[in-house]
């Protein structure tokens, strides 16, 4: 692996092919001029025009798929940009699966983990893709509601309340669900966005928008197996330090049996 300055892993693909046959060794020689033409020589006795074809429809099929998967993202760089930071996916990642569903998620992992910062990037680059890998993560998601386990009409104030598997509190910097060609922020915003994702029963994806005090409700319930929601409300309005803890009370509920109703909140335990 190679280092980048800022000390992200930068890595160049390469593969010890000495003692494979040699049309395998081909391949290898091929592959990689098709990923990153401008270091790896064409492969001999191949017409460059055949080789200009093969590079092209590579490169726009992922191109493709990743504009299409970060729409925003991609609406937003400029062009010049755009693809030069996808030329350097396309080059130096290395996929860990062959199915394209996760291909976006691949590209994420390259942006946390292998990009170097550049100084035209948008301060909210990675929060803005996490946001668009989402969407699409959930509506692929095979996780399972157990629904034997749940009581879908019970009791939310007295019962141990349960969140869908299928809905996902995230919190971020920048209100990346308004970013667009219209509005980038250059700074992250006073106060956290905190957004709910979750997809319901006809598998259409949702986002909503909840302030700090719904989304420490959902990470206590998200992480909680035997306390009630009186229980945990009365523990939030110990770390607000409120005058009136069953103001609390009261306004947690209600959200909880609204977001019951859009398939957020499942019912209580059994």
């Amino acid at each position: 692996m190679r280092y980048s300055q800022n000390g992200r892993r930068n890595p160049v693909i390469t593969y010890n092919t000495a003692d494979r046959p040699e049309f395998v060794r081909q391949q290898y020689i091929f592959a990689a001029h098709i990923r990153d033409p401008e270091n790896n020589p064409c492969p001999e006795a191949l017409e460059e025009r055949r080789l200009k074809i093969y590079r092209e429809l590579f490169y726009n099929n992922v191109e493709g798929f990743i504009a299409n998967s970060f729409p925003v993202l991609r609406q937003i760089m400029l062009d010049k940009l755009w693809h030069a930071m996808i030329r350097h996916y396309f080059a130096r990642h290395l996929s860990r699966t062959p199915l394209f569903p996760e291909m976006p998620r691949e590209f994420l992992k390259y942006l946390e983990r292998e990009r170097a910062a550049q100084p035209d990037d948008p301060p909210f680059i990675l929060e803005l893709a996490h946001y668009e890998w989402v969407e699409l993560a959930l509506s692929i998601s095979d996780e399972k509601v157990e629904v034997a386990k749940i009581n879908p009409e019970g009791d939310l104030l007295d019962g141990i309340p349960m969140i869908s598997p299928l809905a996902w509190p995230l919190s971020y910097r920048f209100p990346v669900h308004k970013i667009s060609p219209d509005f980038q922020p250059g700074a992250p915003g006073a106060t956290q966005t905190h957004l709910i994702v979750y997809r319901d029963a006809d598998f259409d994806v949702h986002f909503i928008e909840i302030n700090a005090v719904t989304a420490r409700l959902l990470q206590l319930i998200s992480c909680n197996d035997h306390k009630s929601t009186r229980t945990l409300l009365q523990q939030i309005a110990v770390e607000l330090n409120h005058a009136q803890p069953d103001i609390v009370i009261c306004s947690g509920i209600g959200i909880l049996n609204d977001l019951r109703k859009r398939q957020v909140i499942l019912g209580i335990h059994v």
